[in-house]
């Protein structure tokens, strides 16, 4: 896989948050040595057997493997591939024909079957599938999950990455207050098991469970799914509730301008529940992923890295540099041949007036590298590359490839 490289001396000069609070805080600019950072690809949300997804968890890895990702983070609902589980295999999710099909892939030694009490499969571990996937420097997988609450029907889930047991969910006396006790029990168990940990609010318009103020307000953490491959999350919003951009836009407003929490940041995700019938419409594998600017591949780099803010977001637009100093914003576009590309710069100014936009578009252009000179007004500025190449299997028929680079204060 091709490694990209950050452009200038100055990197990724993006401001963000520490775990325990808002304190925000910038890398020197007067530090001007080479980074020694790679970008790795990887997917944060991910489902197999081991809760609703139609896949052995073997054949998922192997599905990011093929598809030439560097991590994967298994993310299934409230549960950890821990233990001992036996799989039916029945005309439901697992099938005799998908257990021949792992035989062949795999081989007779790496299935267990059994006809006792009941014909079944014995899913495996995380420990056994790490054992067989890891692979330094080339291919990693780090242990999540998906912590899978409600209030009043209103569905709260929140994924924990590089977690070492079971966050269970927490509940409350409302959305907000579910989500601030679910994110405190995985900063504690961060804290118990003395690694560090991430946790990203998932596809908040799903079942209209999460709105924009109760983002904005989250404690303790600063992530959220812009962009969630699942076609049931409805990142578009309607008539009456914001798309993932536009909830983006007005949460960091709301954040930065009267809650003083600091900078929100956008993952990309997969959600995949389905790996056999690939179309519009199917929850399918392969739609969105984060590219992360890490010192090594593992998951504790990992996760650090993206608590600086030094990754973007993307669903096929692939850039070779972000570079935010003190004047401007830059994008470096990697780009393909035959392929265009449109940027634009995204911002809230801090004029309170009638006439202000939340999520304005401050400067759009389609030259490659993009640059956005601050005017010093704004609250802060991010970006959006839309290319003009159809998404080969996309959350919604006409979707572009596209890449999104996190906000920074000027």
């Amino acid at each position: 896989m091709k490694r990209l490289a950050l452009v200038g001396s100055s990197c990724l000069l993006l401001a963000i948050g520490l775990l325990s609070g808002s304190c925000l805080r910038e890398r020197d600019s007067s530090d001007t040595a080479p980074s020694t950072r790679a970008w790795y690809r990887g997917n944060t949300h991910t489902h197999t057997l081991w809760s609703d997804g139609n896949a052995a968890p073997e054949l998922v890895a192997k599905y990011y493997v093929d598809a030439g990702y560097d991590f994967l983070v298994y993310t299934d609902h409230n549960v950890l591939a821990q233990g001992e589980r036996w799989f039916p295999i029945d005309e439901g999710r697992l099938t005799e024909e998908r257990v021949t099909e792992l035989v062949e892939t795999f081989g007779a030694e790496a299935v267990e079957l059994r006809d006792e009490p009941s014909r079944g499969m014995r899913l495996q571990t995380f420990a056994e599938l790490q054992q067989r996937f890891d692979r330094a420097g080339q291919f990693l997988l780090v242990p999540g999950e998906e912590v899978t609450d409600s209030f009043e029907k209103k569905p709260v889930h929140i994924n924990a990455i590089n977690i070492e047991r079971v966050v269970q969910p927490q509940g409350g006396g409302s959305v907000a207050e579910t989500i601030a006790n679910d994110i405190a029990a995985i900063v504690a168990e961060g804290e118990r098991a003395g690694r560090p940990v991430l946790a990203h609010i998932n596809h908040p318009n799903f079942g209209w469970g999460v709105t924009v103020a109760e983002v904005a307000a989250m404690p303790q953490e600063r992530f959220f799914e812009v962009y969630n491959g699942h076609s049931a999350v409805r990142n578009q919003g309607d008539e009456e509730h914001a798309s993932m951009e536009q909830l983006w836009d007005q949460a960091l407003t709301l954040r930065l301008e009267e809650l003083d929490l600091g900078l929100l940041y956008g993952v990309a995700t997969d959600d995949g529940h389905d790996y056999f019938d690939f179309r519009v419409g199917r929850p399918n594998p392969g739609r969105g992923w984060v590219m992360v600017h890490a010192d090594e591949l593992h998951p504790d780099s990992l996760v650090q890295a993206m608590r600086d803010g030094d990754f973007y977001a993307s669903t096929g637009v692939n850039l070779e540099g972000i570079d935010a100093s003190e004047a401007r914003l830059s994008v470096d576009i990697a780009a393909e041949e035959g392929v265009q590309y449109v940027t634009r710069f995204i911002g809230t100014r801090r004029s309170a007036t009638s006439e202000r936009v939340v999520g304005e578009v401050l400067f759009e252009t389609s030259a490659n590298p993009a640059v956005y000179e601050y005017r010093g007004d704004e609250l802060y500025v991010r970006a959006t590359i839309v290319s003009d190449r159809d998404h080969p299997n996309p959350y919604a028929a006409g979707d572009k490839e596209t890449a999104w680079v996190q906000p920074v204060r000027p």
